[in-house]
């Protein structure tokens, strides 16, 4: 009994070193948190997560939905090497896998958006022996129109710049271009101006000539 202490005592010890020098284990799961669409369109829940274990066939995800005027929750995907699309209820031909695991990413596309699918889409990552961590969360809000962001006028006043932009720079070519071609016709009408006076100077001594040989 006595012998065997000392073992014990040596196992417990390098047991506890090697848990010390493990690193916890967690999945770090990254949402946009607030997501705001238009009635009738699709629109990309993002989902990306990092790990510290290597991404393999091990790795599972979880889509879940929380209707915002309550009710018990709704399975939406689940991808385990092989995307599994649900079967029926609302989501049923509407989702599809829309990530990359290699990427870290384990996005859904979400197809002809509904007023009631106004909630709360929850996206959790496992990835062996990364187990826990806090569950991703994405609060859709589906509207009839998009509210103008500053981002959205930022994107107009830059666009608007761009094309005046565009249209100056059109008509400083245009006048340059009839501005020559107005020279080039003026240059024209001279050279024939000049040819005709030419001309009929020509014909003036030519016939001043045959009168003094009539003469």
């Amino acid at each position: 009994m006595y012998g065997q202490s000392p073992t014990r005592a040596v196992l417990f010890l390098l047991g506890v070193q090697l848990t010390a020098l493990w690193p916890v284990a967690a999945v770090e799961i990254y949402t946009p948190r607030v997501l705001e669409a238009v009635n009738g369109t699709d629109v990309r829940l993002k989902c990306t997560f990092s790990s510290f274990a290597p991404v393999g066939d091990a790795l599972t995800v979880t889509w879940n939905f929380r209707p915002r005027d309550g009710g018990p929750e709704q399975f939406v995907f689940y991808y385990h090497v092989d995307p599994f699309k649900p079967m029926s209820g609302r989501f049923k031909d509407r989702v599809v896998w829309d990530g990359n695991p290699e990427r870290y990413d384990v996005s859904i596309l979400l197809w002809k958006l509904q007023f009631d699918d106004n909630g709360t889409y929850t996206c959790q990552v496992k990835n062996p022996p990364d187990v826990d961590g806090l569950i991703g969360e994405i609060q859709l809000s589906v509207v009839q129109t998009v509210r103008f962001s500053e981002i959205h006028f930022l994107a107009l006043a830059i666009g608007s710049a761009c094309g005046l932009m565009v249209i100056i720079v059109i008509v400083v070519v245009l006048f340059q271009h009839f501005r020559k071609k107005r020279r080039a016709e003026r240059a024209h009408k001279v050279v024939e101006i000049k040819s005709k006076e030419e001309e009929k100077l020509n014909q003036e001594k030519k016939a001043s000539i045959s009168l003094e040989y009539t003469d």
